[in-house]
């Protein structure tokens, strides 16, 4: 099995870290390794929801975009409020 090391954690993060692993009764290298496979499903998961959105949102046909205001403008006067 590969071996990761990782230097330089942050004290808090570290101390987070080993609180979270002990109350799920792993190890801090088990508590790691749950977290990086549910980070990185995650990020699957997130990118799956987008891909089906941008089809949802093709499949209504929208016509006459050219008539949608800049969102540009739209955020700027948001910020001028």
């Amino acid at each position: 099995m590969p071996l990761l090391q990782v230097r330089d954690v942050p004290a808090d993060l570290y101390e987070t870290l080993s609180m979270v692993a002990e109350n799920e009764h792993r190890s801090i290298a088990q508590q790691t390794i749950v977290l990086l496979r549910s980070a990185l499903n995650m990020k699957d998961k997130r990118m799956l929801r987008r891909k089906a959105v941008l089809q949802e949102i093709e499949k209504l046909e929208i016509k006459n975009t050219d008539h949608f205001p800049d969102p540009s403008q739209l955020i700027r006067e948001d910020r001028d409020r």
